[in-house]
C-alpha cells in the first residue's frame, strides 16, 4: 500500500546529514576514506576521524571511532532545521513512545538519539560547526572527489512499516519497488530535499545499514575511485559497478572499507520536487530497476549489510527476492 506524505509534519527535516561507523583499525579505515574514496579529513584524535565531503560546510558527514569488538554501523543521521524543531522532535517522541535521548555530541547542536519504528538507529541535530567548503580546491580532489553525503539504505524486516513511520514525518516516496503482481513494498525510496531518496529501505533481515551515499562531480570521478582502489590494492572491494541505477537514474559505484561497511559513490539524480509526480512502480523481479545496463548485483550486495548495536535482527516478512549475479551465470 502506497504511503500517505503528511504535509504538516510535527517537526521539519530537512536532509541526510551524517553517519557513524565504528571500526577495528582506525588508521586503515581512515586511509581508505581519505585515499581511495577521496574524503577531507576535518579532525583527527586518538580513537575518533571526522570526514566531509568537499562541497560541505559542515564539521563531520562521516565519523569513525575505534571499537575492540566487532564493527558495526552506530547512528544514520538528519538535519532539522532548527533548535524548535529538536524541542518539536523531542514532545513528539515522547508523545508516540518513541525510544528517544537528549545527548550531546562533539561539533553538533542540540541533537536527539532515536529508534525508529523498525529499530533503525537514528539521530538528527540542527546545525554543526562551520568548517571550510573545499569544492573550488581542485588541487585537492582525490580518487572519487566525493562532494556530499546525500542518503542512506537500510535493510528492514519490514518495509511497509518503516515507509509509514516515516510519511508521517514527511518523508515522499519518489519510487517502489513491489512484489510483482501487487502493491506489497519491497523497497521504498523516500525523500524530503527535492530529488529521489534521503532514506531508502529495502526488504531483508534487519534494521541493518546497507549502504551510505556520497555525490561525486561526474562519471569520470566514478571511474577514477575505481582506478585508485586498483592501484591502492582495494580492487576486491569494489563490490558493485560502476554501472547505471534504473531507479533514480544515477551512475554509481559501491566499495567495501576494510570493516566492510558499504560506501556508494554516485552522479545525482533527478529533481522530485513537484507535489503531483506520482512515484515510479518497479517489479521487484525487473532487474533495470537496480541495473539499467549489465549484470545483476551479487548475493553479497542484495544480503551484506552493517548491523546496528544491541539492536534484533529480524527475518523478513516479504518472501520476494530479486535476482542475482549467481543466479543469472547459473542460467547463462
Amino acid at each position: 500500500m502506497l504511503p500517505i506524505t503528511e504535509p504538516n509534519p510535527p517537526f521539519r527535516i530537512t536532509r541526510a546529514s551524517h553517519v557513524s561507523l565504528f571500526v577495528t583499525d582506525l588508521a586503515a579505515s581512515r586511509d581508505f576514506y581519505r585515499d581511495v574514496i577521496g574524503l577531507v579529513v576535518t579532525e583527527e584524535t586518538d580513537d575518533t576521524v571526522y570526514f566531509r565531503g568537499l562541497e560541505e560546510a559542515a564539521h563531520h558527514s562521516l565519523t569513525l571511532r575505534r571499537t575492540d569488538g566487532a564493527p558495526f554501523a552506530d547512528r544514520v543521521g538528519f538535519r532539522v532545521e532548527t533548535d524548535e524543531d529538536i524541542d518539536r522532535a523531542e514532545h513528539w517522541f515522547r508523545a508516540n513512545d518513541v525510544r528517544h535521548r537528549r545527548v550531546d555530541v562533539a561539533h553538533q547542536g542540540p541533537t536527539i538519539q532515536f529508534t525508529d519504528g523498525v529499530g533503525t538507529h537514528m539521530e538528527i541535530t540542527s546545525s554543526m560547526e562551520v568548517v571550510e567548503r573545499k569544492m573550488q580546491r581542485f588541487d585537492e580532489f582525490r580518487a572519487g572527489a566525493p562532494q556530499r553525503l546525500d542518503h542512506f539504505q537500510v535493510v528492514t524486516h519490514d518495509v511497509q512499516a518503516a515507509t509509514d513511520w516515516w510519511s508521517q514525518l514527511g518523508m515522499r516516496m519518489s519510487e517502489y519497488t513491489a512484489k510483482d503482481g501487487t502493491e506489497e513494498l519491497w523497497g521504498s525510496w523516500m525523500e524530503v530535499k527535492g530529488n529521489t531518496h534521503d532514506l531508502v529501505f529495502t526488504n531483508g533481515r534487519g534494521p541493518r545499514l546497507h549502504h551510505f551515499a556520497y555525490t561525486v562531480p561526474d562519471a569520470v570521478k566514478l571511474i577514477d575511485a575505481a582506478d585508485v582502489a586498483g592501484a591502492l590494492g582495494f580492487g576486491e572491494e569494489i563490490d558493485r559497478g560502476p554501472g547505471r541505477h534504473g531507479i533514480s537514474n544515477a551512475l554509481f559505484l559501491y566499495l567495501r572499507d576494510p570493516d566492510q561497511h558499504r560506501i556508494e559513490l554516485f552522479t545525482t539524480h533527478y529533481q522530485f520536487m513537484d507535489l503531483e509526480t506520482p512515484p515510479i512502480r518497479w517489479d521487484v523481479s525487473d532487474p533495470r530497476r537496480a541495473q539499467l545496463w549489465g549484470m545483476p548485483a551479487s548475493a553479497r550486495w542484495f544480503f551484506e549489510a552493517s548491523p546496528f548495536p544491541e539492536e534484533p535482527v529480524n527475518e523478513p516478512l516479504l518472501s520476494a527476492t530479486p535476482g542475482t549475479l549467481e543466479d543469472y551465470l547459473q542460467i547463462h
